[in-house]
């Protein structure tokens, strides 16, 4: 439904252009939409406000590039979009249906790229990571109430897919809440720090890639490649991995008509020089009885 959606909002912006077919860029400008909404080209951003959105995507971008388990950026942007978004970074997250501790760790430390980048930059923080901040709180609290990733609380899940959200009841006692609380405080206090000490540590590309959001308001991975160098991890799709040459290769049972036909082909032929054989033999072993009998 959604690669529909995609399709169809490339078609309509196509068509606004006058095109005659659809190309790449009308189906950038699409994802963009789908994803952070309508273009607001009216919307006015003081520069001082404009500083900070690029200092803090700038701080996602850095942050989800020096890590080794975040998903890799696609792209940046500080163009205003939808209701509340001043700016939003896109990456392309791996195609997989488990996740182990330490990629959590470090996509909640991408998530808080942003506000600690304000932090190191501006030395205060603003309301421009409400989004980050819920996600996230989310992710601290499944990790430890829900998927059993927290020593403290140990292979436990609280978590109960029969309950409905308005007959919610916590299946644990007033002091084992206080405990989820202190340890999700911890463990997104601990993620800030590292955080922190990450992008302080490379605060020049940091500077480099704000900088160039001011001026271009939009750059791609390929613009970071450029700017800060390649990124120091060999990230590979799924896709990638899949089909890369030590991949483990499972050999076509399936034969194709062709290979059917000559092998059919073979065995035919097989047969009738077998036959030809046969008759040559027996021939011949008539010809010995007739000559033994003869004598």
């Amino acid at each position: 439904a959604e690669i529909a959606n995609v399709c169809n909002e490339a078609a309509l912006i196509a068509a606004r252009k006058n095109k005659k077919a659809v190309d790449m860029e009308d189906f950038e400008s699409a994802i963009d939409r789908v994803i952070g909404g309508l273009e607001k080209k009216n919307k006015i951003i003081s520069p001082e406000e404009k500083k900070i959105v690029a200092y803090h995507e700038a701080g996602h971008a850095v942050a989800g590039w020096y890590l080794e388990h975040a998903n890799p950026l696609v792209k940046v942007s500080i163009v205003p979009r939808g209701l509340a978004a001043l700016g939003y970074a896109q990456y392309l997250p791996k195609e997989q249906f488990l996740h182990q501790t330490e990629q959590l760790l470090d996509e909640m430390c991408m998530t808080l790229g942003g506000r600690a980048a304000e932090e190191i930059v501006f030395g205060k923080i603003s309301t421009g990571a409400l989004s980050d901040l819920e996600r996230i709180t989310k992710m601290a609290y499944s990790m430890v109430s829900v998927y059993g990733l927290n020593d403290k609380i140990g292979n436990v899940s609280f978590y109960d897919s029969k309950q409905s959200d308005y007959n919610f009841q916590k299946p644990y006692s007033e002091s084992t809440a206080q405990i989820i609380d202190e340890e999700v405080k911890k463990i997104i206090d601990e993620a800030y720090q590292r955080t922190k000490k990450l992008l302080t540590g490379k605060k020049k590309e940091l500077e480099i890639l704000a900088k160039e959001l001011l001026e271009k308001e939009i750059l791609y991975q390929s613009d970071l490649e450029k700017l800060i160098g390649k990124r120091p991890f060999d990230t590979k799709t799924t896709y990638e991995e899949y089909t890369a040459p030590d991949a483990e290769v499972v050999d076509d049972v399936i034969e194709s008509d062709s290979d059917s036909e000559d092998k059919t082909e073979d065995s035919k032929t097989n047969s009738n020089n077998g036959s030809e054989k046969s008759e040559e033999v027996n021939k011949e072993t008539e010809k010995n009885d007739s000559e033994k009998s003869n004598d």
